[in-house]
């Protein structure tokens, strides 16, 4: 099986942020983090992302807006997070397994991974929510990345298989373990949406399963360059 490498080589003594600093090039997983910060001061100067009308008004996930025809909060909720602790947890996250991802599968699969997990995992919580509301369970607002980041977490731990186990510093145990205890832990915690961590952990799964071929093609794609401009 062909191992993709990214642009430069792996360097065991440098730091994740000394590799951010030799990367020039602005990552879209970078972009991403940066979206997300400017969203969450946006909402923090317009109201305040504890103010739930104004959650609400910026695209938060709502099951009766989304039943009425306001489909595009299953993407723009992906942006929104509730306090200063909830935006960290996740960009944090984010910053260091999106990383990975984008520098081994490339951008477009990369996004293709994110938006499209975020999407899936948004879509199961709002089915579920459905079944309560049926049940007589009051609606909740929700948002949050973590269907999306937990979309990345599954897409790395096939990549990790892939690559045998291993990709630099990052192992297939030390990845498979934090996705089982931040699972665990999101089911013994109270105002968590489980059902959008599961799904887009699933969806990641699944995307890059199907995607990776074009992982590969990459890889193959930059070997030849590669292969061309030593020849």
């Amino acid at each position: 099986m062909f191992m993709n490498t990214p642009r430069y080589e792996y360097d065991p003594d440098e730091d994740f942020v000394e590799r951010l600093r030799r990367n020039r090039r602005l990552s879209m997983n970078l972009l991403i983090v940066i979206l997300n910060l400017i969203v969450f001061l946006l909402v923090t100067v317009t109201g305040g992302s504890g103010n739930y009308e104004n959650m609400m008004r910026w695209g938060a996930a709502y099951a009766p807006a989304i039943r009425s025809g306001e489909y595009y909060r299953l993407l723009t909720s992906m942006f929104l997070h509730f306090g200063i602790n909830h935006l960290i947890s996740n960009m944090v996250l984010l910053l260091f397994l999106g990383d990975y991802l984008e520098r081994y599968a490339g951008k477009a699969v990369y996004l293709l991974i994110y938006l499209g997990g975020g999407l899936c995992g948004n879509l199961c919580s709002y089915l579920h929510e459905l079944e309560e509301m049926a049940g007589g369970v009051p609606p909740v607002i929700s948002a949050g990345a973590s269907g999306a980041i937990f979309a990345v977490v599954g897409a790395m731990i096939v990549l990790l298989i892939f690559h045998r186990g291993h990709i630099e510093d990052l192992g297939i145990r030390r990845m498979g373990l934090m996705a089982f205890c931040s699972l665990i832990v999101g089911f013994q915690s109270s105002n968590v949406d489980n059902q959008a961590h599961l799904g887009g952990f699933f969806a990641g799964i699944v995307g890059m399963v199907i995607l990776y071929p074009l992982v590969l093609f990459r890889g193959k794609r930059r070997r030849k360059r590669r292969f061309g401009r030593n020849s």
